[in-house]
């Protein structure tokens, strides 16, 4: 459908994966039959460019297991990571800073260069209220161990689709998550230098997770995001601001059918060209 966004100045980069890679019913179907457990990362980096990892929504990871994942997957790879829920699942989320630094201290910075966006999701029903949203973007950390770092901002209330929550985000330079094929609220609007995407719409009636015509408007959608376009069928809730370059992409295929989801990032990484 269109080459490598690799090959192309103008474009970011688009990475297409799924969330985890530990989960039973992929056995035999993504990954090969015999394939020892401790060799499904191995084998996931190097079929996908990208992982989220969930893991760190539920509990404290060892530093040490940060560090594997980082010598067990190519130098070109990138994982995503979400945030804790101690953090996030919180009357006042401004009360986070503590949950916050234990998690960046708590060994995910042994990624390194593979560290990609961090994901801070928040719970079904949590509402907008700006001065305690503001408060809590002021916590995350522009950097680590010299590196900066790239936040994603996962909201499913409907009292953030509005103009204030993108201006927000867009003054902290973090992006929005895109929640596409769900029942959360779908907010596409740009409001940092990368596209962090969840879709959720895989079924078990479709060989490769999804229709091809469904996969096909993802794919280009992702496209016109690496050019810095907007694509113009999803709702946008402030006024789309104009990109002086490309921008990188990251996409994950989530929930749904969850046995598909392999195969429809690979159907999207096909038509994208992109590994």
């Amino acid at each position: 459908m269109a080459s490598s966004s690799r090959s192309k100045s103008r474009q970011g980069q688009i990475r297409v994966g799924v969330g985890g890679w530990i989960y039973a019913p992929w056995r035999g179907a993504f990954y090969p039959k015999g394939l020892a457990q401790r060799r499904e990362l191995e084998y996931a980096s190097r079929h996908l460019p990208t992982l989220e990892i969930n893991s760190t929504y539920y509990g404290a990871q060892r530093p040490e297991s940060f560090r594997r994942w980082h010598d067990e997957t190519p130098d070109d790879f990138v994982f995503s990571v979400k945030g804790p829920r101690f953090a996030m699942n919180r009357r006042v989320l401004a009360e986070a800073g503590a949950a916050i630094a234990r998690f960046m201290n708590g060994g995910v910075l042994n990624l390194r260069g593979k560290l990609g966006p961090i994901n801070w999701q928040l719970a079904p029903g949590k509402r907008f209220d700006p001065e305690d949203y503001a408060r809590f973007l002021e916590l995350l950390p522009r950097e680590g161990d010299g590196r900066p770092l790239r936040h994603a901002l996962e909201v499913r209330d409907a009292s953030f689709c509005t103009p204030e929550f993108v201006a927000l985000a867009r003054e902290h330079n973090a992006a929005i998550v895109v929640s596409g094929d769900s029942d959360y609220p779908l907010i596409a609007d740009i409001s940092a230098p990368f596209v962090y995407a969840r879709i959720m719409g895989t079924a078990q009636s479709h060989a490769q997770g999804y229709a091809s015509a469904d996969l096909d408007r993802w794919a280009e959608r992702a496209l016109a995001w690496s050019r810095g376009e907007t694509p113009g069928d999803l709702p946008n809730y402030a006024k789309p601001v104009a990109a002086k370059t490309g921008r990188d992409v990251f996409l994950y295929v989530i929930s749904g059918f969850k046995e598909r989801n392999p195969a429809a990032a690979m159907a999207l990484i096909e038509r994208l060209g992109t590994r």
